[in-house]
């Protein structure tokens, strides 16, 4: 008798490859799924508290910081209808985000090894937490400091009314911004699990990512010193933080073959 032939090495992933039919398949379920999630929370918000507070609640941070009396306006016919519904589907998605984020993992994560989902697992999750704080600091703490610099130096003569649109672009703009600036330790976890740079490199690197992040702070905030610091001095102490995670998660998401070519003499 003849033995029967050993697999060379062992493969986690043996034997749990798929159809591509079936991959699209399962990407349109998780889809929907996702579409409805959204969908399902949009229904919510529309009913309670609806579009009209959704934007009130938005704008309550520059209203609060206009003169008495004073208002903000529709230059557009439509503006009053588009504008809360953009506020709604945006408030939707983000109040839905941890559902679709949760279909994109359950949908790749069958496609990794163990040591990878233990990196992309806490990432995925910790990026979101991170976006979600750079909002709500820009929000409750950002908005307040610039709209009173900004008011401080607004003539007697001249009565503010901001357009509703133009305050939309400008608050999706200052979200977006302190979002993906509350971004830089998964970047800089990414790039240094990956091997692209090293833990020293980055270390080396700090003095040029000060400067760096103030160049973006100039570049993306209103040209006041208050939004450019607040979004400046956070980049800087979480790219402190990014360093330090990177640390752990190399030395705790490495791969069993790289134990083993680390444990060799």
């Amino acid at each position: 008798m003849t033995d029967t032939p050993k697999p060379e090495s062992d493969d986690e992933l043996a034997g749990t490859e798929q159809p591509f039919v079936a991959h699209l398949v399962e990407l349109r379920d998780r889809l929907i799924k996702a579409i409805v999630a959204i969908g399902v929370v949009a229904g919510v918000l529309a009913v309670f508290p609806g579009p009209g507070a959704l934007y009130d609640l938005l704008a309550a941070p520059l209203i609060a910081h206009l003169p008495a009396g004073a208002t903000m306006i529709a230059t557009s016919v439509i503006s009053p209808f588009m504008v809360p519904l953009k506020i709604l589907l945006m408030a939707a998605f983000l109040i839905a985000l941890p559902v679709v984020l949760y279909q994109v993992w359950a949908f790749v994560a069958p496609g990794l090894y163990s040591h990878e989902k233990k990196l992309v697992l806490p990432l995925v999750v910790s990026s979101t937490v991170l976006f979600f704080m750079g909002v709500a600091f820009c929000y409750f703490f950002v908005f307040g400091k610039v709209f009173t610099f900004i008011q401080s130096f607004a003539p007697k003569s001249i009565t503010a009314a901001p357009d509703i649109e133009a305050y939309l672009s400008f608050v999706l703009t200052m979200f977006l911004a302190f979002g993906l600036a509350f971004e830089v330790p998964i970047a800089v976890v990414v790039l240094a699990r990956l091997g692209m740079v090293t833990v020293a490199q980055l270390k080396a690197f700090r003095g040029y990512f000060i400067v760096l992040a103030f160049v973006i702070a100039a570049i993306v905030t209103p040209p006041d010193v208050v939004s450019q610091l607040a979004l400046a001095i956070p980049m800087c102490l979480l790219y402190e933080v990014g360093i330090w995670a990177a640390q752990l998660f190399i030395k705790h998401t490495k791969a069993p073959d790289e134990d083993a070519e680390a444990a060799k003499p």
